[in-house]
């Protein structure tokens, strides 16, 4: 992709000059200044809680900075109130869908816009409206389409479409691709490409860090609240970005499995499936010992994800059959599952791992209540206790145990999921996405944590689509069409199994 041409003489798209924000005595952002140029995709990284969501906050109008001012093409940034004029200058895409499931594409796309006479829509009208706007933008989806039915993929392109209908042409994309698959990353790309080329904008925020040497043309790095740099990407390399970052230099430090002693001949076996089938797999069977991690590859159309949940509860099976320490499974009860030993993170933290309301505390023993007090019932200090050991255990940066876990960062937020997971010490652990949307020091963390369960004797399951994941495994299985196409034992490359995973041949 070629940087804009114009990018010296035309005014930036938008400009932040000495920005900051204080919550409390928070520091959420220390005069930060951003300036991203006309037509091109800009990045946006750091740590969880480095202030990337408030710099978000105050470049789209939700939230008024202490110090220092905003700018849109060289133009002061409209008054708080006046969200016309804010949509009109930039819209957010954010990684959980803002559209309501509940009504059409169309409907979504001219919310509270809606055209007619004496406070009637005009339905066909409505629908004629919403097809041309999508046509104009080369969105494929059928406008009177349930919102909610619409992939992950149509649901952010139907956003995309939404806020270039109000005017603006500066589109802040956050996480896009965390629930995306491979395939339809590239599809988001290539998308973005075209909308580059036709003047659109992008601030683009993620954890990937090879996805901004893909598509974008300049990175700006936060930490700890403040501005680091902000460079082209093509004269940044992968290992300085991550030192500027975290500053400390070096990479993702990962213990791959192929590193350390194999696993001992003769593991009892802890988990066995039998031909199990279920929704979007079939004919699944495995072994995990003790002390072994299994990883889990394939696109999110694979059946990785249903399977992960068959084995936790969360869906019951068609057919087959699941054993822990060789006795059989009750299957689609996660009581069932918790009380036979297995410990999950599950695939979405925010609506299947945290209750968001609550404490660190109340959402770290929620698993283990029977066990701190009678009949479920544990006392405030039992549940302190047990959630102050889980924030040193873990690493969980807290003012307490009685801060509500909405308030954490999403790295901080899944060590509360995990030590939740393992909070009953159990004999398995399925971990589905551990690492999805936490940054560079965080994922460290969360690895460290299980290599360190793996040598105490707990089998683990990983279900990822990150590689650096799976190299914790002693085998990755490779799911495809809901079957196991391959296995690779520790030490594959990154080019063999992304083959496998899309179904590719690499030529001699």
């Amino acid at each position: 992709m070629t940087a804009p041409a114009t990018a010296g003489a035309a005014a930036p798209v938008v400009s932040a000059f000495g920005v900051g924000k204080r919550y409390g005595p928070t520091v959420a952002l220390a005069d930060v200044s951003l300036t991203v140029r006309p037509g091109e995709s800009h990045a946006l990284v750091g740590r969880n809680g480095a202030g990337k969501s408030t710099l978000v906050s105050i470049l789209t109008g939700l939230s008024k900075s202490d110090t220092g001012s905003v700018e849109f093409g060289g133009e002061p940034a409209p008054p708080l109130a006046d969200r016309d004029g804010w949509r009109q200058k930039v819209a957010c895409v954010y990684q959980h869908s803002t559209v309501i499931p509940q009504l059409t594409v169309a409907e979504n796309l001219f919310l509270n816009r809606q055209s007619g006479k004496k406070f009637m829509i005009s339905w066909n009208r409505l629908r004629r409206q919403a097809r041309e706007l999508l046509d104009s933008w080369g969105v494929d989806v059928d406008v009177d389409t349930l919102a909610g039915e619409l992939s992950v993929e149509d649901r952010q392109f139907v956003e995309i479409a939404r806020a270039l209908s109000y005017g603006a042409r500066f589109i802040v994309l956050d996480e896009p691709t965390a629930q995306l698959d491979s395939q339809a990353i590239e599809r988001l790309f290539d998308r973005m490409r075209e909308l580059q080329a036709s003047g659109v904008t992008f601030l683009f925020i993620s954890h990937h860090l090879h996805e901004v040497y893909e598509v974008c043309e300049a990175v700006t790095v936060l930490r700890d609240a403040r501005h680091v740099l902000t460079a082209p990407v093509a004269d940044l390399g992968r290992a300085d970005l991550v030192a500027a970052m975290t500053g400390e230099q070096g990479g993702l430090s990962v213990r791959d499995a192929a590193e350390r002693d194999p696993l001992e001949a003769g593991a009892p076996e802890a988990l066995t499936v039998d031909n199990l089938s279920g929704d979007s797999f079939s004919g699944i069977s495995f072994r995990l010992r003790k002390g072994e991690v299994l990883g889990l590859a394939g696109s999110n159309a694979s059946g990785k994800h249903q399977l992960a949940e068959t084995l936790y509860g969360l869906r019951e099976p068609t057919e087959g059959i699941i054993k822990i320490d060789g006795v059989p499974l009750k299957p689609g009860s996660v009581p069932a599952a918790l009380k036979a030993g297995i410990g999950c993170v599950p695939r979405d933290r925010h609506h299947q791992g945290l209750v968001l309301g609550m404490s660190i505390a109340d959402n770290a023993t929620l698993s283990v209540l029977d066990r701190l007090g009678p009949a479920g019932i544990a006392s405030p200090s039992a549940r302190g206790g047990n959630a102050r050991a889980a924030i040193a255990d873990y690493g969980v940066v807290a003012a307490g145990p009685d801060q509500p876990v909405s308030d954490l960062s999403g790295g901080n937020q899944q060590k509360v999921v995990l030590a939740r997971a393992l909070a009953s010490d159990p004999r398995v652990v399925v971990l589905i996405n551990p690492t999805a949307g936490v940054d560079v020091k965080s994922k460290e963390a969360l690895l460290a944590v299980v290599d360190r369960v793996r040598a105490e004797g707990k089998a683990v399951l990983i279900v990822s689509d990150e590689l650096d994941d799976l190299r914790l495994g002693d085998r990755v299985l490779v799911l495809r069409a809901g079957a196991v196409v391959a296995e690779h034992r520790a030490g594959w490359s990154d080019g063999d199994l992304v083959a496998e995973i899309e179904g590719v041949e690499i030529g001699d």
